[in-house]
């Protein structure tokens, strides 16, 4: 019986050790994993490859802050808890308007109407303030982190669902993209926190990041996977914990991307090769998240900064 019993208490101190150690190779922070397997302080990173300096920043009236987007014109737009504010180019406030709830997302059509993701329903405002729609919920499970529009078509990232949803300018859906289907090699997106952002490329294509796999998939309209790239990896070229880029914006046709954990901004070629670098984590509040990205007409970068409640604006440095 004695046997038995030491037999029992060994086996169950061996999976408590096993049960530690997956624990800890899964979940541990991105700060120890980078600083103790890389042996460099990531938060340091290589300066030698920054190739944009900021060159301005203004500040925001809203509560809560979560999206950012521009138009042709060069305007500013920026949604968040209760309200959207619109600014001009060199950042001075035009006008402001309330709204019932948060917009963690918001996109500009064609013809200057605002496009809001409220959580689990899209919105539409014109610049007066006045609401010109509101679409039918998706469903107490949803959590609409990105909105895009190209002509007739709306695409809404939804987190909570894991998929994105192909509207009309009416609201109806006319498909879901990125539902997980080994016929079609579709992986299907793994979004183990909300963020989860989509863009429309000058080409024509939608752009979803699959945050759980660290890479950017490019679909048809039809919901057909086109190509990816993308990988895991501690190196500044890549993209690393438990589900990064967190956001994105195109830059003619280079991607400039934001992380979370590694609060740090890229650019990358139209390919997916590394380009350079815009911001380093050193230059946000540790543990920032949600550096939402727009690029306007001057090509200059706009980052969208919850911590400090700003707008920062960073430009290619000059040969």
């Amino acid at each position: 019986m004695k046997q038995k019993i030491v037999i029992l208490l060994a086996l169950t101190l061996l999976l408590a050790l096993v049960a530690f150690m997956v624990k800890d190779f899964f979940f541990s922070s991105p700060e120890k994993t980078d600083s103790y397997e890389a042996g460099f302080d990531y938060r340091k990173g290589d300066t030698a490859n920054i190739a944009y300096t900021e060159t301005s920043q203004f500040k925001t009236g809203l509560e809560e802050i979560h999206g950012i987007a521009t138009e042709a014109s060069g305007r500013i737009f920026v949604a968040g808890k209760e309200g959207v504010e619109i600014f001009s180019e060199k950042g001075v406030l035009e006008t402001k308007f309330k709204i019932q709830g948060s917009a963690l997302c918001i996109a500009i059509d064609e013809n200057g109407k605002i496009y809001l993701g409220m959580e689990e329903h899209v919105e539409i405002w014109n610049t007066a303030g006045k609401q010109l729609a509101s679409w039918k919920s998706g469903g107490t499970e949803s959590t609409f982190t990105s909105i895009a529009v190209r002509g007739n078509d709306v695409f809404v990232a939804d987190a909570g669902q894991k998929v994105v949803c192909h509207y009309d300018l009416k609201g109806n859906m006319i498909n879901k993209i990125g539902l997980k289907d080994p016929a079609t090699k579709v992986p299907g997106f793994i979004i183990p926190s909300p963020y989860f952002d989509l863009g429309i490329s000058r080409d024509g294509y939608l752009w979803v990041v699959n945050p759980g796999r660290h890479q950017f998939e490019k679909y048809d309209f039809e919901g057909t996977l086109v190509t990816s790239w993308g990988k895991a990896s501690m190196a500044m070229q890549g993209f690393c914990g438990c589900c990064n880029p967190s956001n994105f914006a195109f830059l003619n046709d280079d991607f400039v991307t934001s992380e979370k954990a590694i609060e740090r901004i890229k650019v990358y070629h139209a390919d997916g090769s590394f380009k350079c670098i815009v911001a380093l984590p050193t230059q946000f509040e540790e543990g920032t998240k949600g550096l939402d990205l727009a690029v306007d007409k001057q090509n200059r970068i706009l980052v969208l900064d919850p911590v400090k409640m700003l707008i920062r604006i960073f430009e290619q440095k000059k040969q």
